[in-house]
């Protein structure tokens, strides 16, 4: 067996398509889905993400407005910017690119997003409206792997459902999501005994913990479906993923590659996710 390669670029593409018509059939209305990014600081990753996340926005037909602050800006005064974004009727979506600089309260500045522009999902109120089955906002990692499922048509009630990671921002969510379609969820950790002899029961694995080769082809069970959210680089600086993905390919029904898996999805429901403040916003 070999596995069929889950394309999270020809995924993204489709769904972006989507959020193009919806956002124009908004703009028709008057309302243009908006999404301010703020950056405080020169971290290099993060300016790459946050340019691909504008980039993502304006290619769909989305408003989107980049602020850019000194790794210098104090606490007090991105709460206040955050607080004014709160109440700009042009910004529907907030997302403050993470890590901030250390003297800067992350959760802090989280909370002080309204959950109504919370698109990144990361508000405890988010969490709680994913916990006890209530509209709010997916977290965009997870909530991508979800639609990668969907696009193969795999049903998940009844099946087993191990998530090797328990971040609040892929492993917690990740599993709530999969409780809400009837899986049996199984979430593992850095302490957890024997990961083999759990994930070999598994129907559906994701790995999500920042670690090359934590899951290996002698770990999966003939046919299950692999989800790999890891973002590494090899000893040649390539990028990987947490998952032996030459040798689990042989063993698994379905893949996902790294990179062109679940990250360009992330970017994705983002977008998603600011469309459907935007609608809500409007109605």
């Amino acid at each position: 067996m070999t596995a069929q390669i889950i394309d999270g670029i020809a995924l993204s593409k489709h769904l972006r398509s989507e959020v193009a018509t919806r956002a124009q059939a908004l703009i028709t209305k008057g309302v243009t889905p908006g999404l301010a990014v703020v950056l405080v600081g020169d971290n290099p990753a993060s300016q790459v993400y946050v340019r691909n996340k504008v980039k993502a926005c304006e290619d769909s037909g989305l408003y989107s407005v980049l602020e850019k602050y000194e790794v210098s800006m104090t606490e007090a005064d991105l709460l206040a910017r955050v607080e004014a974004l709160n109440h700009d009727p042009a910004i529907h979506g907030i997302l403050v690119q993470l890590p901030l600089p250390a003297h800067i309260d992350a959760q802090k500045v989280i909370e002080a997003i309204s959950p109504a522009k919370d698109v990144d999902g990361f508000h405890i109120a988010s969490a709680g409206a994913l916990m006890t089955g209530m509209p709010g906002f997916w977290p965009c990692t997870p909530y991508g792997c979800m639609k990668m499922l969907e696009s193969i048509g795999y049903n998940l009630k009844g099946k087993h459902a191990v998530v090797i990671g328990r971040s609040n921002i892929v492993g917690k969510p990740m599993a709530l999501m999969l409780l809400q379609k009837d899986a049996t969820v199984t979430v593992c950790h850095s302490h957890t005994q024997d990961l083999k002899a759990i994930t070999l029961q598994a129907d559906v694995i994701v790995a999500a913990v920042g670690k090359r080769n934590v899951l290996t082809a002698d770990m999966v069970k003939p046919g299950a479906v692999v989800l790999d959210v890891g973002m590494n680089r090899n000893e040649e600086g390539k990028l990987c993923g947490d998952v032996d993905f030459e040798g689990v390919k042989q063993v698994a029904s379905h893949i996902t590659p790294v990179p062109g898996g679940v990250g360009p999805m992330t970017i994705t429901m983002l977008l998603v996710n600011t469309l459907e403040a935007a609608e809500r916003a409007s109605n």
